[in-house]
C-alpha cells in the first residue's frame, strides 16, 4: 500500500520556514561579527556556519523527498556555497552575506509558492542562483594562484559599486575626498552621486567637518585590490564598501524577492503547543470527566439527603471548567518572539538602504500573548520600527555633529503590567520636530492656524489620516498612509498606542494590548434595566457620592472631587440613552476607572458582581459604537455590552453628556455634546 506523502507536506512547510528564520538570524549574527577595522572580511564563527548549513541541508533533503524539485535545486546550490565557507575554501564578506540573505528570501518564496500554489518570480530567483554559482570564484582569496586569477580578471571590463562614507574628521587629517575621487577616475569611467542626507542645518554646520558621502559606479579594467589601494590613506577615517556588479541580465533588486514574499499568505493557520501544556489539558479533562460521572450518579438516584453532595459537585464542576478554560487559553498563548524575529532583517535591510548604522536591541521577547493578537500585531510593529529608522535615527554624520555615537539604537521591549502586555519601541534619534509637525498639519488643513496645542497634543497629530512631514515620496515614507492605520489596527485589538518624544534625544511609542481577545475578567454594572461589563483591569475603586463632591464649572461637564483630585464624571445613563433607576447621584455608585494615565468616574446604579465573559465582536454583527468595545452573552441568555474604558475616558475629558436622540428599541450610538445641561443632584 503506497503512503500518501501529502499528509506530511504541512509539517515540511512549517519546519522549513522555521529553518529559514533561523538561517536569517544566524546570517545577521555573522554580519555583526565584522572586524572593526573598516575592512569587509567577517569573523566567521564555525558554529554559526554549521547551523546555517544544517538548515539548508534539511530543506534540500525534505524538498527532494516530497518532490519539490525547484526548492531542492536552489537549496542544493546554496548548500554547496555554504559548504565552501565551512571548510575554508572561501571567506564570507558583506557582499557574500548579503547574497546569502537574498538566497534565504528566494527559498522562502519558493516554499510559500509550493504550499499555496501561487506563482513567484522565477526569473529573479534564477538570477540569484547564478550569482551563487559564481560566488566561489569571485570570493576574496589569499593564495598566489588565486591572486593571479584576480589579476587576469583585470583584462575584462568590470563594473564596481563603491560606497565612500568619510568620517566627520576627514578634513582634520589633511585628506581631500575630491582628490581621492579624481585618482579613482584614473582606473576607469566614473559615475559619482553625492549623498547630502548628512548635511545639518546651517546654524549647526561646522566648516571643518565632512558631511557628504559618495556612491560611485566604476567601469573599467581594474580589480578590487586596485580600488582599495586608492583609499589606503583614509581607510581608518571612512566606511568603505566595494562590491562587484553582476553581469548584465542577472541584476536583482532585494525588494523584488521581499515584495514577492510579502504579497503571499504566510499564515499556516496552525499552532504548535508544548507537551506540558497538552498534559495539563488532558489532566483537567480527566478531572472534568470524574466530576461529570459523579453528578450523573447523583442525578439518577437523587434525594434531598444528597443536596450537599450536589452543591459540592457543582462547585467542583465550576473549578474544573475554569481550569479547562485557563489550560485552553495557555495553549493559545505564544511568545512575542514570533513577531519580534521579523524585525532584525527589516532593520538590517533598511539601514543599508538609508546608509545608517543602527543596532536593534530586543528584550522581553518571551512575554506571552494570544496568537490572534500576534498575527494582527506584526504589521503595526513593522511600521513603527520602520518609522523610527526612517524619521528617528539620524545619518552618521549628523549624529557625530550632535555628539552622539555613529550607531543609532532602536530598543524593542515587552513586559506584562496590570493584565496587559506593554510593548515599547524606543529610539535615540532626533525626536519629533513639534513646530514642523504643527506647520504641516496647518498646511494640510488638519487643524486651524490659531489652534493652541500642547507638545503632547502636537505629537498626537502624526496619527491623523493623511499626515506626513516627508518632503520626498519614496517606497519607505512620505505617502501620508501609515500611522493612522497603525493606531486603528491597535485599537481593533482592544489596545492603544501613545507617543512621547524629546527633541534631540529620541522618541518612544508605547503599545498596550490585552493578553487575549477571547476571555475578559469584568465587573457587571447595572444602569437602569441594562447590564454592562467593565474590564476589571481598568477599575481602581467604587465610591458613594456626596453632593459636596460634585461641581460643574461654567460651560463644562460635571467634576467629582476625590482626595484633592478632580475627575470628569460621566453618567452612563445619559450617554447611552437609558432611563436611570434614580436621577439622584447619591442613590448610585461612581466607578473610578483609569487607562493611559487618565482617570474618570462612571456613574452607575449598582454593581452586580465580578465574572468572566466571552468577548463577541460588535462590529461583525452590528456596527461600531463609541464607548463600547464588544458584546457578550450572559448566563441567562441576554446580551450585555462590554464598555470601552479608553473611549469613555476620552469622552469624559471632552465633556460628553448626552447622546443624540435614537429610535426606541434600537442600540444608540454616542454623540459628543459640550455644554448641555446634565441632571443635577436633587
Amino acid at each position: 500500500m503506497a503512503i500518501d506523502m501529502r499528509q506530511f507536506h504541512q509539517t515540511f512547510f512549517e519546519e522549513s520556514l522555521e529553518g529559514l528564520a533561523g538561517m536569517e538570524t544566524e546570517l545577521l549574527r555573522l554580519e555583526q561579527a565584522a572586524d572593526g577595522d573598516g575592512h569587509e572580511t567577517l569573523a566567521a564563527d564555525p558554529e554559526i556556519l554549521n547551523t546555517i548549513f544544517r538548515a539548508a541541508h534539511s530543506i534540500k533533503g525534505g524538498s527532494s523527498t516530497f518532490g519539490f524539485t525547484e526548492v531542492a535545486a536552489f537549496a542544493h546550490v546554496l548548500e554547496s556555497r555554504l559548504d565552501s565557507l565551512r571548510d575554508g575554501r572561501s571567506q564570507p564578506d558583506r557582499r557574500v552575506v548579503g547574497l546569502l540573505l537574498l538566497s534565504v528570501d528566494c527559498l522562502r518564496s519558493l516554499i510559500i509558492a509550493a504550499r499555496t500554489g501561487k506563482e513567484t518570480n522565477l526569473n529573479a530567483i534564477e538570477a540569484v542562483r547564478l550569482q551563487l554559482e559564481r560566488l566561489e570564484s569571485d570570493a576574496p582569496v589569499a593564495t598566489a594562484k588565486e591572486k593571479k586569477q584576480s589579476s587576469s580578471e583585470a583584462t575584462k571590463t568590470t563594473r564596481w559599486n563603491v560606497r565612500f562614507h568619510p568620517q566627520a574628521r576627514m578634513f582634520h587629517t589633511g585628506n581631500d575626498p575630491l582628490r581621492i575621487l579624481r585618482e579613482l577616475g584614473d582606473l576607469g569611467e566614473l559615475k559619482v552621486t553625492a549623498d547630502t542626507t548628512g548635511l545639518p542645518s546651517w546654524e549647526h554646520m561646522n566648516p571643518e567637518d565632512c558631511y557628504l558621502s559618495w556612491n560611485i559606479e566604476l567601469t573599467g579594467n581594474t580589480t578590487r585590490e586596485a580600488i582599495a589601494e586608492v583609499f589606503n590613506w583614509v581607510m581608518d577615517d571612512c566606511r568603505l564598501d566595494i562590491s562587484q556588479q553582476p553581469a548584465a541580465g542577472t541584476v536583482l533588486s532585494s525588494r523584488t524577492i521581499a515584495e514577492a514574499v510579502a504579497s503571499m499568505d504566510t499564515n499556516a493557520g496552525t499552532l504548535r503547543v508544548n507537551v506540558p501544556k497538552v498534559d495539563a489539558l488532558i489532566n483537567t479533562v480527566g478531572e472534568l470527566v470524574i466530576t461529570q460521572t459523579m453528578l450523573s450518579q447523583l442525578a439518577s438516584n437523587f434525594s434531598f439527603d444528597n443536596i450537599s453532595r450536589l452543591f459540592a459537585g457543582i462547585e467542583q464542576l465550576e473549578r474544573n471548567t475554569r481550569e479547562l478554560q485557563e489550560s485552553v487559553m495557555r495553549i493559545r498563548m505564544l511568545p512575542l518572539s514570533f513577531a519580534f524575529n521579523r524585525l532584525p532583517r527589516l532593520v538590517h535591510d533598511m539601514s543599508q538602504k538609508l546608509d545608517k548604522k543602527v543596532e536593534l536591541v530586543i528584550s522581553g521577547e518571551q512575554t506571552e500573548i494570544d496568537k490572534t493578537v500576534i498575527d494582527r500585531l506584526i504589521d503595526p510593529l513593522l511600521h513603527l520600527v520602520r518609522n523610527s529608522l526612517d524619521h528617528g535615527i539620524e545619518p552618521p554624520a549628523v549624529r557625530s555633529a550632535a555628539g552622539k555615537p555613529l550607531t543609532g539604537t532602536i530598543e524593542l521591549k515587552a513586559y506584562q503590567k496590570s493584565g496587559n502586555v506593554i510593548i515599547e519601541i524606543r529610539d535615540d534619534g532626533r525626536g519629533l520636530h513639534h513646530d514642523r509637525i504643527f506647520a504641516k498639519a496647518v498646511e494640510r488643513g488638519l487643524i486651524p492656524a490659531d489652534a493652541k496645542l500642547t507638545s503632547d497634543e502636537i505629537a498626537e497629530l502624526i496619527f491623523l489620516p493623511g499626515f506626513s512631514t516627508a518632503e520626498v515620496v519614496s517606497d519607505i515614507s512620505g505617502r501620508g498612509v501609515g500611522m493612522d492605520v497603525v493606531r486603528n489596527n491597535i485599537h481593533s485589538l482592544g489596545g492603544n498606542v501613545e507617543i512621547t518624544s524629546r527633541a534631540g534625544q529620541g522618541t518612544c511609542f508605547i503599545v498596550r494590548l490585552p493578553l487575549t481577545l477571547a476571555i475578559l475578567d469584568g465587573l457587571s454594572v447595572q444602569v437602569g434595566t441594562h447590564t454592562y461589563i467593565l474590564p476589571l483591569v481598568s477599575i481602581i475603586e467604587s465610591v458613594r457620592i456626596r453632593p459636596e463632591q460634585v461641581s460643574r464649572p461654567a460651560g463644562g461637564g460635571e467634576l467629582f472631587g476625590l482626595r484633592k483630585e478632580y475627575l470628569p464624571l460621566l453618567r452612563l445613563c445619559d450617554l447611552f440613552g437609558v432611563a436611570p433607576r434614580s436621577a439622584d447621584l447619591t442613590q448610585g455608585l461612581l466607578v473610578i476607572v483609569e487607562t493611559d494615565g487618565k482617570k474618570a468616574g462612571l456613574y452607575v446604579d449598582d454593581l452586580l458582581g465580578q465574572q468572566q465573559v466571552v468577548i463577541k465582536s460588535l462590529e461583525t454583527h452590528y456596527r461600531k459604537v463609541d464607548g463600547i468595545s464588544a458584546a457578550t452573552i450572559l448566563g441567562d441568555g441576554t446580551v450585555a455590552m462590554i464598555l470601552d474604558v479608553a473611549g469613555l475616558i476620552r469622552m469624559a475629558h471632552a465633556g460628553a453628556t448626552r447622546p443624540a436622540e435614537t429610535p426606541s428599541g434600537r442600540m444608540p450610538g454616542v454623540t459628543t455634546h459640550t455644554g448641555v445641561n446634565a441632571p443635577v443632584i436633587n
